[in-house]
């Protein structure tokens, strides 16, 4: 269903900007790879950004028969239900007393006699009479749900929908039989219209969409994750994974001029030594951006177990990562972790990945684990704390989280990433809070993140989802300007401005391709689905969507 077009990869890792509709950033589950995930489903139609749910609006069951068909002008002439003398009724009120007789059936739970009148009523009402009519179909559709036929309650749906072609309820009932026939496309565009002409209102409708929009999204991702080529993520993904990390040595450049080991420190290896080493060939491609030949190279050092035997496990774990095999990743992780007379930042960093891997993977429990190993074994390193508060996100563990940024300030109090991270999670505890002060006081802190590091898309981003929480379409759209002005090639940055979806499908097509897990894959099918189906409705019913 979705488009086919790929393009560049979204953003880097470690935490990428913006938020779903819900407020929660896409940094949460993608802790490692930086996909350009993970929204909640149900949340990302752009419609719902200016048009915000009623809080605690629940479902609103459509189960009953109805007098007329809404949106639409009522009939004219009203309903005589019971009335004596048929011979001065006209046409239409014959109509409506059938439909009100089946009316009186349905409410007693006599659903077969319901249709029967609601069959009358659709015998006797004059074609033109395009409303009533329409009314009268999805009444019998209702009671055809009723007896669970749901091939008949599609079609009794279609003819509403035909005679009425905004008729919410029919639609919303035609989704519902077609999620029973298991016709998932088309359930998603009739729920999506519903979604669009209800506003976002009726939470019903929206559970349904993100519930097939998951099914799909798993389908789709099981088929095509399994006869998957490993493909390598664009320069400009990989610089932008590395650069999520400072306390990495195997991402730190070659110095000019040998080294001694007992010199060697986390500012970089040495680029000229007497003996072949695969690591240091593949330290020397990967500065010339030759990433596919990495793994093999390292591989080398690791046969014959030379002294970058650690660095050699640990970049090829990283880029098995990198090209989405975790299977594969994880021994190498494993051994590094283990070797206690390594170096206790590969270790680390080891930690960190593994870590993030298991998150991916929904195993919390293992990377809370690996997280607290590697504040344990390297209690100076900034990247446990920074990636362990993205966690703490993840867990609705804010006070903690920002206990994690904070750490990871001030080891690094360069660190861009941490500086917006800690600013939302700041204004998320606020604003569910219900603390205006607080709020305010997040906000001030998003325009200082900003003003000191105007290099960094998370943090225009993250303002941006907080000044669309707070109703400032205006100035939130400045920041996701910005933001894509950065990060040009992020597809969930489209998305959140609320425009462009065309651009937003044809970038997570290209995204799908480089999932790095099966997980990953299915939800920006779920993405790039919904910018889908959304485009598809707009089209049909004359809607405008949201632009640049």
């Amino acid at each position: 269903m979705a488009a086919s077009k790929p393009v560049e990869a979204a953003a880097a890792v470690g935490g990428g900007g913006g938020g779903s509709g819900s407020g929660l950033p896409r940094w949460q589950v993608a802790l490692a790879l930086g996909a350009p995930l993970l929204l909640g489903a149900g949340a990302l139609y752009l419609w719902a950004r200016r048009r915000r749910p009623a809080r605690g609006k629940g479902p609103s069951e459509r189960k009953t028969p109805e007098g007329r068909a809404s949106p639409g002008p009522a009939a004219p002439g009203g309903t005589q239900p019971d009335r004596p003398g048929h011979e001065e009724m006209s046409p239409l009120d014959r109509a409506q007393a059938a439909k009100n007789k089946g009316n009186k059936y349905f409410k007693a739970g006599k659903y077969e006699q319901a249709i029967q009148c609601y069959t009358e009523a659709i015998s006797l009402c004059p074609p033109e009479k395009n409303i009533d009519l329409s009314t009268f179909y999805q009444n019998r559709a209702a009671a055809h749900e009723q007896l669970q036929k749901w091939k008949e309650v599609a079609q009794d749906c279609t003819k509403a929908v035909e005679l009425n072609p905004k008729y919410v309820k029919a639609l919303f009932r035609r989704a519902k039989a077609y999620e029973k026939l298991d016709n998932k496309k088309e359930c998603l565009e009739d729920v999506t219209a519903v979604c669009i002409l209800e506003g976002f209102q009726n939470q019903q409708s929206m559970l349904l969409a993100d519930k097939v929009l998951k099914l799909l999204g798993k389908e789709k991702a099981k088929e095509k994750y399994k006869n998957r080529e490993p493909l390598m993520p664009s320069p400009q993904f990989i610089k932008s994974y590395f650069s999520s990390f400072t306390d990495d040595i195997i991402s730190q450049p070659l110095l000019k001029g040998e080294k001694s080991d007992e010199d060697k420190d986390k500012e970089g290896e040495a680029s000229e030594v007497k003996e072949k080493s695969g690591y240091l060939k593949a330290k020397q491609y990967m500065e010339e951006e030759n990433y596919d030949k990495i793994i093999s190279e390292s591989t080398k050092e690791i046969d014959v177990k030379g002294k970058y035997m650690a660095e050699a496990l640990l970049l090829r774990a990283t880029f098995y990562l990198l090209i989405g095999n975790a299977n594969a990743a994880k021994p190498d992780l494993d051994q590094v972790i283990s070797m206690e007379d390594a170096n206790v930042k590969l270790r680390a960093n080891a930690l960190i990945k593994r870590g993030s891997m298991y998150m991916q993977q929904q195993q919390p429990m293992l990377s809370t684990q690996d997280f607290n190993m590697a504040a344990d074994i390297d209690p100076q390193n900034a990247d446990v704390y920074h990636h362990r508060g993205q966690l703490k996100i993840l867990l609705d563990q804010v006070e903690e989280a920002v206990e994690d940024f904070d750490e990871c300030i001030r080891l690094r109090p360069d660190s861009a990433l941490a500086q917006a991270q800690k600013c939302f999670a700041l204004y998320r505890q606020a604003y569910t809070g219900n603390n205006p002060l607080q709020v305010q006081a997040a906000m001030k802190g998003f325009e200082d993140v900003i003003k000191i590091f105007p290099r960094c898309a998370e943090g225009y981003a993250l303002y941006a989802q907080a000044l669309t929480d707070q109703q400032q379409f205006g100035k939130a759209d400045e920041m996701y300007d910005k933001c894509i002005d950065l990060e040009p090639d992020n597809a969930t940055t489209y998305v959140h401005k609320g425009g462009n979806l065309d651009k937003a499908i044809e970038m997570f097509n290209k995204a799908i391709n480089l999932a790095k897990s099966e997980m990953e894959m299915a939800h920006l099918y779920s993405l790039c689905d919904a910018a889908y189906a959304q485009t598809e409705v707009a089209k049909k019913y004359g809607l405008k969507p949201p632009t640049l």
